[in-house]
C-alpha cells in the first residue's frame, strides 16, 4: 500500500484553477520530486498535501486513511510534516530550543506536570533536549545549539529548520524548495541529508527548481504545469520527456 494517495485534486481560488485533477502515490522509503514552472501549482499541491489548504474536490489518503480537510496541527502527529519556502524559525531561540519546539508536539507533558514543575516534567524536558541535540549533530549543527536561530548563516537555518522538522518524527517529509538560496557546496550537503533521512525510514517529496539535485536524488519525478500533470517517472525518463522539454522552454 502506498503511505501516500493524492487522487483528483483540484482547487480553485475565485475561479481560478491552480491544481486541476491531479493524482499520483507515493511509496513508503521513496523520494519523489514535484517540479513544473513558475505557477505550475506546485506549492498549492504542498498545501493541500499538507491541511493548509482544503482542496476544491478530490481526496488525499495517507497510510489508507483520509486526511482531506485536516488542519495541520491534526496531521503532523500522524507523520507528516513539511518545511516551507520561506524559513519559518523562531529568530530569537536558540537553535537547540527551535528543535526542541518541533520535539514537544510528540513529547507533551501533562497539564499538572507541567504547571507544577513536578519531577516527571524535568524528565521529559531533559529527554527531549538531548534528542533536540542528536538531531542538530545529525544535520551538521551541534556546534550551533546555543546560537540564536537569527545569527546563523542562510544554509544553517534550511538545515536547522529540517532538524526541526525531523524532532517531530516523520514518517513522511515534504520539503518545500529546499535548497532555494544555497551556494553548490550547501546544495551537495543537502543532498547528502536528504539521502541519510531517507536512510532513517523516511519518506520524502520535495518540490524544488535546483534540477540538477532533482535528477540526483529523486526516484520518481512528477511534473506540473498550469496546475496539471503532464509526466511522471524517472529521472532519465522526465529528462528526455518532450512535454517537460516543451512546458520548461517553450515551443
Amino acid at each position: 500500500m502506498p503511505i501516500l494517495e493524492a487522487s483528483n485534486l483540484r482547487k480553485e481560488f475565485d475561479g481560478l484553477i491552480a491544481v486541476d485533477d491531479v493524482s499520483f502515490t507515493v511509496d513508503s522509503d521513496e523520494i519523489v520530486a514535484i517540479i513544473g514552472p513558475n505557477g505550475a501549482g506546485k506549492t498549492t499541491i504542498f498545501n493541500l498535501l499538507s491541511g493548509v489548504l482544503k482542496a476544491t474536490s478530490g481526496v488525499v489518503k495517507y497510510n489508507g486513511q483520509v486526511i482531506s480537510g485536516l488542519k495541520p496541527y491534526q496531521i503532523t502527529p500522524l507523520g507528516v510534516v513539511r518545511t516551507f519556502q520561506n524559513v519559518g524559525l523562531f529568530q530569537n531561540m536558540t537553535a537547540l530550543e527551535n528543535v526542541m519546539t518541533g520535539h514537544h508536539t510528540r513529547a507533551k507533558p501533562r497539564v499538572l506536570t507541567a504547571a507544577m514543575r513536578l519531577p516527571g516534567f524535568f524528565q521529559k524536558e531533559q529527554a527531549t533536549m538531548e534528542y533536540a541535540m542528536r538531531l542538530l549533530d545529525f544535520v551538521g549543527l551541534e556546534e550551533k545549539a546555543n546560537l540564536m536561530a537569527g545569527q546563523l548563516p542562510y544554509g544553517q537555518q534550511r538545515l536547522l529548520e529540517i532538524a526541526r522538522a525531523l524532532a517531530t518524527e516523520p514518517k513522511l517529509l515534504l520539503l518545500d524548495e529546499p535548497a532555494a538560496g544555497l551556494n553548490l557546496k550547501e546544495t551537495a550537503e543537502l543532498s547528502r541529508l536528504i539521502r541519510r533521512i531517507q536512510r532513517q525510514g523516511v519518506t520524502i517529496i520535495l518540490v524544488e527548481h535546483d534540477m540538477r539535485l532533482v535528477m540526483e536524488i529523486a526516484d520518481r519525478i512528477i511534473v506540473l504545469d498550469r496546475g496539471q500533470k503532464i509526466a511522471e517517472g524517472t529521472p532519465e525518463e522526465i529528462r528526455s520527456d518532450q512535454r517537460v522539454i516543451v512546458a520548461y522552454l517553450g515551443e
